[in-house]
């Protein structure tokens, strides 16, 4: 356990030199903003690209594995959102709450941390529920929300989510890298260097920013914050183990991937989601600084439990 605890402490102490940064005023939120923007359209584009394309689909795609990871997290969201009602918060915040209970930091934390902690054959796996998470659940709080709000279903609200998936530089970097693996070309070297390079910038700019805006985050509302990060840290990695090693019989090292990025700490989109539909961006904000500080020792644990 201390073994593992050592090796996630240089992470997690990139992630605290940003807040640092960011508490003290030395990185301005505009900053922040532009660093964030450089690293989703840029450096992690490069990295999830060149991580594809040196994949095939055969070693990205699996049914069993998807349906353990969408089963395990869909029984947390619909805890969620049960608390969530039976609490008398509308539909709206219920999809939001039900988002932090299930969306972790898989792009920004969980693709450079788990890839070096456990291995290049983790890449895949990763990929997998960075791809759940950004097509189902992603999707489900758009219609969630968009519904409750026109009042019904419509061919606006589909067309916007598809949108937002096709403009995804993410989604699209990985399925360019998977169309350039499928075609078996080759990578020119030069070219291969250029992403290798670009993509090496992903991991600190990731971590730096993702503590840089925590900095700005509140912890209000700490009661309800408290019980969405341990539905995140806890509850959601608990039951994507049921559904992985019981339910749908995953490989044992991909069950082990899947089981450690269920326990990242909650996403910064579902804040930039929250903040865009106006819908509990404060219980959201300190639903993300709680988990990520408590994340320091519970993914730590986590990790040293499977990796066993």
């Amino acid at each position: 356990m201390l073994d593992i605890f050592a090796q996630t402490l240089p992470f997690f102490a990139l992630i605290a030199v940003g807040f640092g940064a960011g508490r003290t005023g030395f990185f301005t939120p505009d900053a922040t903003a532009s660093l964030s923007k450089f690293v989703f359209y840029f450096a992690l584009s490069a990295m999830l690209f060149r991580f594809a394309a040196n994949l095939s689909l055969g070693d990205v795609f699996d049914l069993q594995f998807v349906l353990a990871y969408t089963c395990g997290s869909l029984v947390v969201y619909l805890l969620a959102t049960v608390v969530a009602l039976a609490r008398k918060r509308g539909i709206e915040e219920a999809a939001v709450e039900a988002q932090c209970a299930v969306v972790g930091n898989v792009g920004y934390l969980g693709v450079p941390m788990l890839v070096i902690l456990l291995g290049e054959a983790a890449i895949g796996p990763v990929m997998l529920v960075l791809a759940v998470d950004l097509i189902v659940f992603a999707s489900l709080i758009v219609i969630l929300i968009t519904g409750a709000r026109d009042g019904r279903m419509s061919f606006a609200i589909l067309k916007t989510v598809g949108l937002g998936l096709l403009k995804n530089p993410m989604i699209v970097s990985i399925s360019l890298g998977l169309l350039v693996a499928a075609a078996s070309v080759p990578i020119p070297q030069p070219a291969d260097q250029f992403f290798a390079i670009l993509g090496a910038a992903a991991t600190p700019g990731a971590l730096f920013a993702i503590g840089a805006s925590l900095a700005t985050k509140s912890a209000e509302r700490v009661a309800v914050a408290g019980w969405l990060s341990f539905a995140k840290l806890v509850l959601h990695p608990a039951a994507v183990a049921v559904a992985a090693l019981v339910i749908f019989p995953v490989d044992p090292y991909a069950a082990g991937v899947m089981i450690t990025a269920a326990a990242l700490p909650v996403a910064g989109n579902v804040f930039i989601l929250a903040q865009h539909y106006n819908v509990a961006p404060a219980r959201v904000s300190a639903s993300i600084l709680i988990s990520t500080a408590v994340s320091v020792f519970t993914l730590s644990a986590i990790i040293a439990a499977v990796t066993r």
